[in-house]
């Protein structure tokens, strides 16, 4: 079975590729893609592979780009760390869906779905499954799952003032000062949050309008904004994004 992965973090891609050989005993990785463009390269200049492993967000963009560049008559299954609205189209689309970081069972679980849907794999509907990304495309989290010791909890986003990073530790605080460890990154969270409600200020803190209660400029590009409840470290506003933060505000408030 010849496999195409499709995956912009060095070393997820190289556990993943050691999945698939350990999982199928004929498989072949014909490549390992890290962006779209070189994807849509790729598959420019080969022969198309039995079944695509492919990650939703890559280095330079969505993953969908490329179905819009490149027609793909192979089946796919899809790695997502975060992406609910995608998730939704997948189940109706495509051939599986794998959560990061990926487990063996699940793994398995997928190419036996594969296996099963094999010959009729030509017939998947990928214009539709784009029509439904595109359609969802301005949808974001509503909520998150968090584990705290042995339970999990859901957290309404509305009731979060503000998340912070420090010692690779991501915290988010609400309006009552609870403090709750979250599983992402400020980076993925940024891609996940409402920007209509939410700014990320610097490399250090994500904000929501109500939580900011004073603001002060100090210096010709740095503004320096008061939180409620009040923040363990500074919240300034990097300069590099102080323009767009004061759009923000002036957006936000209409």
């Amino acid at each position: 079975m010849k496999i195409l992965v499709v995956e912009d973090e060095i070393a997820a891609a190289r556990r993943l590729s050691k999945m698939i050989t350990e999982a199928v005993g004929d498989a072949e990785i014909m490549d390992v893609m890290d962006s779209v463009q070189s994807t849509i390269k790729w598959l420019s200049e080969h022969s198309q592979p039995d079944l695509m492993f492919m990650d939703v967000h890559l280095a330079d963009g969505n993953c969908f780009e490329i179905f819009r560049k490149v027609e793909i008559n192979c089946p796919v299954i899809f790695i997502t760390a975060y992406d609910t609205y995608a998730i939704r189209a997948f189940e109706v689309n495509a051939i599986a869906y794998l959560m990061k970081p990926v487990k063996a069972v699940d793994l398995e679980n997928a190419l036996r779905k594969y296996e099963k849907l094999k010959p009729a794999s030509s017939s998947f509907d990928y214009q539709k499954l784009l029509e439904t990304i595109h359609a969802e495309n301005d949808t974001y989290q509503k909520r998150l799952l968090l584990k705290i010791g042995q339970t999990i909890r859901a957290i309404e986003l509305s009731e979060v003032a503000y998340f912070f990073t420090h010692d690779k530790i991501v915290t988010i605080v609400t309006p009552e000062n609870r403090k709750y460890p979250a599983d992402y990154t400020l980076d993925q969270l940024e891609k996940m949050l409402d920007p209509k409600l939410f700014f990320r200020i610097n490399r250090q803190f994500i904000v929501s309008s109500k939580a900011i209660r004073e603001m002060y400029v100090i210096s010709k590009s740095r503004v320096k904004i008061n939180l409620h409840p009040p923040a363990e470290m500074e919240t300034a506003v990097s300069s590099e994004r102080v323009a767009n933060f004061k759009k923000w505000l002036t957006e936000e408030s209409r």
